[in-house]
């Protein structure tokens, strides 16, 4: 493999934010169009500095991102060319043994996210029926309870 994790720089939000929308585009069907757009629109502004963010480069393009607050996992996208080839696993595992993640939020109505979590040792602790911001979008509650 030659790809290179590297924490989040200034320099690296437009690709950052072009891969957060093709990502989305391509794995949350469920997303109403306005809300898709809304969300779009605050992360224009986002700072994600206030996160530890980490950015997977291949050839110094970022391909897909991680980011956490403490050692709560806040997002995870991979470039949907890249979904399928083990890098989210990547991206999981550094999360995991550098920066001990241990927790996560995932749509319910993301299968493929859920599913992916659970692999890797996460399990629903909790339901909720709106996500953070208040729209009709249920959240699963995960903790990582064992190794996978």
């Amino acid at each position: 493999m030659n790809y290179q994790i590297e924490r989040y720089n200034t320099r690296f939000k437009d690709a950052l934010l072009n891969v957060w929308e093709r990502s989305v585009l391509a794995t949350h069907d469920f997303l109403h169009t306005n809300d898709f757009v809304a969300i779009k629109e605050m992360l224009q502004s986002f700072d994600f500095g206030v996160l530890d963010v980490f950015c997977l480069l291949e050839h110094n393009e970022v391909i897909g991102f991680i980011g956490l607050h403490e050692t709560k996992i806040e997002m995870l996208f991979l470039d949907p060319a890249y979904i399928g080839k083990g890098l989210g696993k990547y991206l999981m595992n550094f999360a995991i043994s550098e920066l001990k993640a241990s927790e996560v939020d995932v749509n319910e109505q993301n299968l493929q996210a859920k599913g992916f979590y659970e692999k890797m040792g996460f399990e629903v602790y909790s339901r909720t029926e709106k996500d953070d911001e208040g729209r009709d979008y249920p959240i699963l509650k995960m903790k990582r309870t064992r190794d996978y």
